[in-house]
């Protein structure tokens, strides 16, 4: 065990010293990729059935992200707009309160809301009797993220100066669903497209490596490195996926006009690295999961 491990070591040690010859790793790159641009032009027409379907799917997967992330910003709109009411007790002092009320955690903005102001306010939406004004003073907290209101209306009620406090009860678990079932339908989509671009890549892998296989026979029992007869499938189908991802592009980024206006219309604010997360993803798993369906290809049909 320990010769074997000198022997290793020593190999290393020479193989450190020997000076590296470019020439012949730049033919051997000139030759990986003359054999991928080879791979490509034997399948023909054939290349532009995979190109399609693999830009479909991608497409698919990319314009339901970018609504799931118009979604999203939608929804995280709409609850950052629900506020706690926070009602001061009569003899509370309204600047200490307030000041206490901001250091809290996650508390993201206070709005001192006077009593005269909410009885004017309530005159003018119902019919009242001409009486005194009943309302107390009143703050409205917003919060970060409207998962921690149960927690801020914890800390509030413990706040001296507060008498009692209140929220939106019913619209806070049906935003919190909602992200749900957004978040998911992303995962699931992305799951979908994952093993339909695997499937697609390795059968098209599959028809080139049973075109080539006496040439790739014959390269191995020449001696050809098992990664020189990889590397150009894997190539191939990584250019596959990067075409398709192109190519998909162009309509995710009709979806993305329209949700532009949708937001201009609903005078939401659009999240500026949406288009661009989007598009990343898309070529990220267009590019990455080719490449896989063609080394689970390789590894299934061709013993290398």
């Amino acid at each position: 065990m320990i010769r074997k491990q000198k022997n290793q070591n020593l190999k290393q040690k020479v193989k450190s010293h020997i000076p590296k010859d470019w020439m012949s790793e730049i033919r051997i790159t000139y030759r990986i990729a003359m054999e991928t641009v080879k791979g490509i032009a034997q399948a023909g027409l054939v290349n532009f059935a995979i190109i399609t379907t693999i830009a479909a799917i991608l497409t698919i997967f990319g314009s339901i992200f970018r609504v799931t992330l118009a979604l999203n910003t939608f929804v995280n709109s709409m609850g950052s707009a629900l506020e706690i009411s926070a009602y001061l007790s009569p003899n509370a002092d309204i600047g200490a309160t307030i000041n206490k009320v901001k250091e809290l955690d996650h508390v993201k903005k206070v709005t001192f809301i006077p009593k005269e102001q909410s009885w004017v306010q309530l005159r003018k939406e119902i019919d009242v009797p001409d009486i005194s004004n009943p309302l107390p003073n009143a703050i409205h907290v917003k919060l970060d993220d409207t998962k921690n209101i149960l927690s801020v209306m914890g800390e509030l009620k413990k706040v001296q100066g507060i008498d009692d406090t209140s929220y939106a009860k019913d619209l806070v678990p049906k935003f919190e669903m909602i992200n749900a079932i957004i978040n998911t339908t992303t995962v699931v989509f992305v799951i979908i497209v994952c093993v339909l671009t695997i499937a697609i890549i390795n059968n098209t892998i599959e028809l080139v490596i049973q075109s080539r296989k006496e040439e790739i026979e014959i390269m191995r029992l020449m001696g050809v490195s098992n990664w020189y007869i990889k590397a150009p499938l894997i190539l191939q189908g990584a250019i596959y996926g990067f075409l398709g991802a192109l190519i998909a592009i162009i309509p995710i980024d009709i979806v993305q006009s329209y949700i532009i206006k949708m937001h201009e219309f609903l005078m939401i604010s659009i999240d500026p690295l949406a288009q661009f997360t989007v598009l990343f993803s898309v070529l990220t798993l267009g590019v990455a999961f080719s490449s896989v369906g063609s080394f689970l290809s390789i590894k299934k049909h061709l013993q290398v």
